[in-house]
């Protein structure tokens, strides 16, 4: 019942977005001393709900639906293009990637609260 309320996919797209962030976040900060390792970086959440490619749309659950789609979240992982390299090619700032898991950290606390804002508000109008 309750995957089928927008705000629910939208939470959880949230919450599958930061973890896929915080994954990437913690491969360029494991390889922050690996000679030639470029800095890699997942599209902002609010971009991918611009695009469409949330995975939250209408779903086909079969091959006769219309206007569905199979897949499920997907995020690309590029480089980053504008860091700039040590003299052994790795382009990983741990001060950013610190910044940058601060960022998930509020992304992922931010799912969960809207998760249970809604939980709530449903809650109450289902006890009334």
């Amino acid at each position: 019942m309750f995957e089928k309320l927008e705000i629910f996919r939208t939470a959880q797209a949230m919450a599958v977005h930061a973890g896929a962030r915080q994954a990437v976040v913690a491969q360029n900060m494991a390889n922050a001393d690996t000679p030639g390792y470029a800095a890699r970086e997942i599209v902002p959440f609010k971009a991918v709900m611009e695009a469409g490619n949330s995975g939250i749309g209408q779903k086909a659950t079969r091959a006769g639906h219309l206007n569905g789609t199979n897949n499920s979240l997907q995020f690309d992982v590029s480089e980053t293009r504008d860091a700039l390299a040590d003299p052994n090619g790795n382009s990983v700032s741990l001060e950013e990637e610190m910044i940058k898991a601060v960022d998930v950290k509020r992304q992922h606390d931010m799912a969960l609260a809207i998760y249970k804002s809604s939980l709530t508000i449903l809650r109450t109008a289902i006890s009334r």
